[in-house]
C-alpha cells in the first residue's frame, strides 16, 4: 500500500506543508506521448514514401511513353506533392500538439507551486500579525456590524 511505504517530500501531494523545498517535476506529471509521436512519425515516412513513388512514376513513365507522357506526370506529381505535403504538415501538427500539452502541464504546475507560495506567504503573515489583534482589524477591512 501507498501508506506503508516511505514517499519522498517531494513526491507528496495531498499534505500542504509536505514540500520543504524546491519541488521537481513527478513521472506522472510528464506523460510520454508516444502514440502522437509514431503518428507523426508514421505521417513524415509516408510523405517521403509518396515522393519516392513519385520519382519512380516519373522515370516508369517517360522510359514507356517518352515526351507524350509529360502532360500526365505533371498533373500526377502535383496531386501526389500536395498530398505529401499534406501528410508531413499532419506529422508536424501532432508534434505541435506535443509540445503545447507539454507547456500546458508545465504552466499548472508552475501555477500550483505559485499557489502554494503564496499560501505560505499569507500564513506566515498571518502568523506574524496574530498576536498584535488587540489593536483591532487592518485599516481596509470594514467593522463587523453584528
Amino acid at each position: 500500500m501507498r501508506a506503508e511505504r516511505e514517499v519522498p517530500a517531494s513526491e507528496r501531494r495531498d499534505e500542504p506543508g509536505a514540500i520543504t523545498g524546491p519541488a521537481r517535476v513527478r513521472e506522472e506529471d510528464i506523460e510520454p506521448h508516444e502514440g502522437l509521436r509514431y503518428i507523426a512519425k508514421l505521417f513524415k515516412a509516408l510523405a517521403i514514401l509518396l515522393v519516392i513513388m513519385l520519382i519512380a512514376e516519373i522515370i516508369v513513365g517517360i522510359q514507356q511513353e517518352g515526351p507524350a507522357a509529360l502532360a500526365t506526370l505533371l498533373i500526377e506529381a502535383t496531386r501526389i506533392v500536395v498530398f505529401a505535403g499534406l501528410l508531413w504538415g499532419a506529422g508536424d501538427l501532432a508534434v505541435i500538439m506535443i509540445e503545447s500539452n507539454h507547456d500546458l502541464r508545465a504552466t499548472r504546475i508552475l501555477t500550483g507551486r505559485v499557489a502554494y507560495r503564496l499560501q505560505r506567504l499569507i500564513d506566515h503573515q498571518i502568523g506574524e500579525s496574530a498576536p498584535h489583534e488587540e489593536a483591532g482589524p487592518p485599516p481596509d477591512v470594514p467593522p463587523q456590524v453584528p
